[in-house]
Formats: C-alpha cells, structure tokens, sequence
C-alpha cells in the first residue's frame, strides 16, 4: 500500500521528511511528489519519487518556463503544475499505485493540489493540510473544490514551514490519518443498485419517504440542493454512478434564471438528460427565490431592487437565510426554461415530471407562509403547453411532502426499473 504525499520540497523539506517517516513506520509506502515551483529558499537534501521537472512536463511546459513565468503569471504558473500533477496521479491510481494521498501546503501549493485531487475518485483517501482554507477571500472558490469532492482538510493554524512542535504535531496526526483511512477496508461496489436524490429542508418529508419505500431495493443517496450539493450530485450522475436520478430540487436552474443565491447554471438539467438513466423531476425549489441575508433589503442590492423582493412573500428563516415567493411571471418563465431544456432529452421517455398540485414545498401549501397558488398554476399550465408530448407530466393530487406523492414517483420509479413494488 502506498500514500503519494505531495508539497513543495523548497518551502516545506522538514515537514514532508517528518511525513515521509511517519506513514513508513506505520507499514506503508511513501511516494514523494515534489511540486515545488522555485520561490522557496531550501536547498532540498530530500529526493522526490516524482521530482518537479517531471510534474512540469506532464503539465505541458519545462520547470525553466514554469520558473520564468513565475514573476509575471502565477496563476498560468499554478495551472501547469495543477494540470500536471493530476495526470499524474490519475495515471498512477489507475495502475492501481495510490491507496491515499497526503498533501502539506501553503495557499499555491493547495491551488496546485486541489484541482488534482478533484480529480480522483470518491473513497480514496484524500488529506490536506493547509493554513489557508479558512480564508474568507477565497470561500467561494475553496468551495468548488470541497463542496464537489471528499477531501478531508486540516487546517493547520499556522504555517507548514519549518518544524517546531506545533507542525510537527499536525504531521503526526494527518500522517496517521490518512494510513488509517487507507487501511480501512471496505467494497467500494454498491451492495444494490444505487440512486441519487436532490433534496433540501422544505423537501426532507418527501425525501425521507422515499428512502424508507426504496431502501429494500436501492441505496439511496442523498444530496443537499443548496447549490454545492448539487454540483456533486451532477458529477456524480455524470459518472454514471446511479441507476436512477430523482431530482425533486432542481431549483439551481431558476435561481440562476433569476439571480439567486443557489444559482449553478443553464446546463443543470444536461447530467440527468445525458445519464440514458430514468430521471424523475419535481419542482420543488421553484416556489421561492434564494435571497439572504437580509440585510440585502435595506442595502439597496440590485437583486432587491430590481425584482422588488421587498413587497413580496418572505421566508426569514434566519439573518443569512432569506426566501422570496416567486411571481406568476417568473413562474411561467421558470416553466418555459425547464421545458426548453428538458425537450432535449434523447432518451424522453426515461424522463418524467412530477407535479405536486396541492404544494411545491413545506412552505407553499395552504398557510404556508410562501402560499402562492396562482403563482402554482401558472408554472403547471405552462409548463403543459411548452413540454415535448413526449415527456410524461405526472401531476398529483397533493402536496410533495404526502405519502401519497411519494408513492407514485415509487410507484413510477419500480416500473421504470422493471421491479414490483415491495
């Protein structure tokens, strides 16, 4: 068994020899990768089984372009050695060479590592040891990475360099994290066929319903449809890891048509459509738009301004968590957008929509605090009008959260999948 443990020899020798120790005396082999990039002072004594020239290379350009890019485009700099670094680890996972990785870096050295690490496969052990992962500057773009892929972060409070006892201490246990993880043994193979469901708090009755009738037949796993959730769910799906998608919160797709906080793009739908896999969608998450925090409504933001959220339904769950209720207008535009994008399906008949007539979420069924059900409706007819003859409209009688709702993508869902109810 073998951990690559990644850094920067020029900057972080001390602690990567310290590393390196560590995860042999605990039985395992230590792949050193050096991504070092020549702004650090150390003259390394230690040798890389994966020296930075090699990294380079795989990246597409000479450690001496690298080093003469360095002054003037860092971020190209920091691409080359990213792009190269994960070739290589993907080539060497795929000879079956890594059962777990160990990163030790500072903030380019983490940007180099974490598009790398993305890049590996669920399950397999992935730790990074970092100071800069709690900068508040970079949250939105940290979270593309850790939002989307299971890398386990230690923030080490203070920086890498050197060894005094404080890193040595955060060596020692990441070290022994990671060679725990990678003993770890357990089949990465499903024990039933898997399914993935979007899901989000005004949502969790349904989606709770759902796990307790297919859990005798599928392993159901579940996302948070806050945005992020999402995204690895599409990666996920677009892997062709489930036999099935049930999306009952495909609301990154309005938000972005509209401009709200969860918004993730116009391809959200493009992963279940591509998937060859049944896809059973729901409109929960239509109803509302993500707005917060409140402070928003008195800062003149132009979302607030230029939608007038102010005079609108509002859901204050907490300061950072707002919910406007969508309008009739948005709602048919919601409608024609989804309709649009889903007649592209090639497979339409693995495609379904289901449409709870009596509420979309907890919060829009009557005296709810978001009860709209004009602004219902107009997504429901329109939505008839503008979807392809050939994609099936599956409207029920109740609102999301019922048993009755849940039954019949159930029932929908075993017929696709050519089983009997249980």
């Amino acid at each position: 068994m073998a951990v690559f443990l990644i850094g920067m020899l020029d900057e972080r020798e001390p602690a990567l020899q310290l590393a390196k120790n560590e995860i042999l005396a605990r039985g395992l082999d230590a792949h050193l990768v050096d991504i070092s990039i020549g702004n650090g002072a150390i003259l390394p004594q230690l040798t890389a089984d994966v020296d930075n020239q090699r990294v380079a290379a795989a990246g597409g350009a000479t450690l001496d372009a690298v080093r003469t890019l360095l002054g003037s485009d860092r971020e190209q700099v920091t691409t080359i050695m990213a792009n190269g670094l994960a070739a290589l680890l993907t080539e060497a996972h795929a000879d079956g060479q890594v059962d777990g990785i160990l990163a030790v870096t500072g903030m380019t050295g983490a940007m180099i590592c974490l598009p790398a690490l993305t890049k590996l496969p669920y399950g397999l052990p992935k730790v990074l040891i970092t100071s800069t992962a709690a900068l508040p500057a970079y949250a939105a773009k940290l979270a593309r990475f850790f939002g989307r892929k299971d890398i386990t972060v230690m923030h080490s409070v203070v920086d890498t360099v050197g060894l005094n006892f404080m890193v040595k201490r955060l060596i020692v246990n990441g070290a022994a994290a990671v060679c725990g993880m990678a003993k770890a043994s357990m089949a990465d193979i499903a024990p039933k066929p898997a399914i993935a469901i979007t899901e989000f708090g005004f949502c969790d009755t349904c989606a709770h319903f759902l796990r307790d009738r297919l859990d005798s037949d599928f392993d159901v796993i579940s996302f948070h449809a806050t945005g992020i959730g999402e995204m690895a769910a599409l990666d996920f799906v677009g892997q062709g890891r489930f036999e099935a998608f049930i999306d009952l919160v495909p609301a990154g797709f309005s938000e972005y048509l509209l401009g709200g906080n969860r918004a993730l793009g116009p391809d959200r739908f493009d992963a279940g459509l591509q998937s060859g896999r049944p896809y059973l969608l729901a409109p929960c998450g239509f109803d509302m738009l993500g707005c917060g925090p409140i402070d928003r409504r008195d800062q003149q933001d132009p979302l607030w301004t230029r939608r007038d959220l102010a005079s609108r339904q509002l859901l204050i769950q907490d300061a950072m968590r707002v919910q406007a209720r969508t309008t009739e207008e948005e709602m048919q535009h919601i409608a024609r957008q989804t309709a649009k994008r889903l007649n592209s399906a090639k497979a339409p008949h693995l495609v379904k929509f289901f449409v709870p007539v009596k509420g979309f979420s907890s919060v829009s069924i009557r005296g709810g605090v978001l009860y709209h059900p004009a602004a219902d409706k107009a997504f429901i007819e329109t939505l008839r009008e503008s979807l392809s003859k050939t994609i099936e409209i599956i409207t029920v009688d109740a609102d999301i959260n019922s048993p009755s709702f849940c039954d019949a993508v159930s029932k929908v869902l075993f017929k696709m999948m050519g089983l009997s109810l249980p």
